[in-house]
């Protein structure tokens, strides 16, 4: 009984081993390799735990070691913080939303850009005697800052012949309702497309002859307030008009000292991708009521420009014009004087530009007609110097034509390179 209890008690054991390894066969592998990856992660833990403890104990060390230099560093914070108005020391958000803060007038925002422009030349003539060939015609100094965020100015002073002119000066507010734009001080007066540009920035060495012959050597200035709006349509168009002083008083309105009233229309079309043309007319009155006096200009002006947009760099042609009349009317009677000019630019390549210029004017004293034919070759060195070589032939009535040759070199320095106004 004994011997037959024992083999049941043995193949018991023996049939649980049998179901424990048949068990442990078929438990799952990936139990083990997560039991493996536990053990690694736990061990870097472990690692992190002790290197952490380790900087911890540095920092203490360092700190007890150098605590002038942490004043140092405070000190070095507090004044960049009263220097840009917050503290330096906290850089993330506390806000879900950014705030942006300008400080457009701290000291390096208060100093105006400022802009030199050099111009000087050289001349030869075909007759007489050769005589002030060379000439320091202008150096032009350029002041331009916003004021507030309402208004901004302008001013140009040159420095020519021996004397110091202010050029221009004027400060201009945008965005006044209806669009509309209000100058107030000396500029150059939009008569036409060539007079309101800077003598730098014109085609040739001269403003056209119409201009100085009408309105003197320097052209069109005045000083008093100019309205200006643009408004769309058919095209795009703006509207100026000026109440001046002009500075040409003394040629056209005897120096009379009364406001002069100037009137333009300019007319923009986009004709396709890379061809633009503009109309404008321009309207100029005033008087002197010392000698009865009442002077009126009145002037077309057109351009017409073809630049191919991949081709911008290389190449554009441009064709403009103006014609002007000129009446001085004493007790209602007086003369109409004719002048105009048409001009073109061509762009050979990326620095050299072609030209041509054929003026017709007729003398507002005499009537004597002046006629002149002006080629020209300009390269463009770079965006601050330019270099012009320059023809002029010029006949007056019926004497003896004259040839002049002129070399010109234009350089800039600073922001505002070349501006033509």
């Amino acid at each position: 009984m004994r011997s037959h209890t024992l083999a049941c008690l043995v193949a018991s054991l023996m049939l649980t081993g049998a179901a424990t390894a048949r068990a442990q066969q078929r438990r799952d592998p990936r139990v083990d390799s997560l039991e493996a990856e536990v053990r690694a992660l736990k061990g870097r833990l472990d690692s992190l735990r002790l290197e952490l403890t380790r900087l911890a104990r540095r920092q203490r060390a360092d700190t007890a070691r150098a605590p002038e230099e942490g004043d140092d560093l405070a000190a070095l914070r507090a004044a960049a913080a009263l220097a840009v108005g917050g503290d330096t020391t906290q850089t993330a958000d506390t806000s879900s939303r950014r705030t942006f803060v300008g400080r457009e007038r701290n000291q390096a925002q208060l100093n105006p850009e400022i802009s030199v422009t050099g111009d000087v030349r050289a001349y030869a003539t075909t007759t007489g005697v050769q005589r002030d060939n060379f000439d320091p015609h202008e150096f032009e100094v350029g002041f331009q800052s916003a004021l507030d965020p309402y208004a901004h100015t302008k001013i140009f002073v040159a420095f020519g012949g021996g004397e110091v002119d202010v050029e221009e000066g004027y400060a201009y507010w945008t965005g006044l309702p209806g669009r509309l734009r209000l100058d107030v001080g000396k500029y150059r007066q939009p008569f036409g497309e060539l007079n309101r540009w800077h003598l730098h920035g014109v085609p040739e060495t001269e403003y056209p002859l119409v201009l100085t012959s009408f309105f003197g050597d320097e052209g069109l200035a005045g000083t008093g307030i100019s309205l200006y709006r643009p408004f769309g349509g058919f095209g795009t168009h703006e509207v100026t008009l000026q109440v001046t002083r002009s500075g040409s008083d003394a040629a056209l309105f005897g120096d009379g000292g009364r406001p002069t009233v100037l009137a333009r229309l300019l007319n923009f079309w986009q004709l396709s991708r890379s061809t633009y043309m503009q109309l404008g007319g321009s309207a100029l009155y005033g008087t002197n009521p010392d000698s009865t006096l009442r002077t009126t200009v009145a002037g077309l002006d057109f351009r017409f420009t073809w630049r191919p947009p991949a081709r911008a760099t290389y190449r554009e042609w441009t064709v403009r014009g103006e014609l002007l009349a000129l009446r001085k009317a004493v007790a209602g009677t007086g003369p109409t004087r004719l002048g105009g000019y048409v001009g073109s630019t061509y762009k050979l390549g990326q620095r050299w530009i072609a030209g041509a210029r054929y003026d017709y004017v007729e003398s507002p004293e005499t009537g004597e007609i002046t006629r002149q034919l002006i080629p020209s070759l300009t390269m463009w060195q770079s965006e601050w110097v330019f270099l012009r070589a320059q023809y002029q032939w010029q006949r007056v009535a019926t004497a003896t034509p004259t040839h002049r040759f002129a070399l010109q070199a234009v350089w800039a320095i600073g922001p505002h390179k070349h501006e033509t106004y």
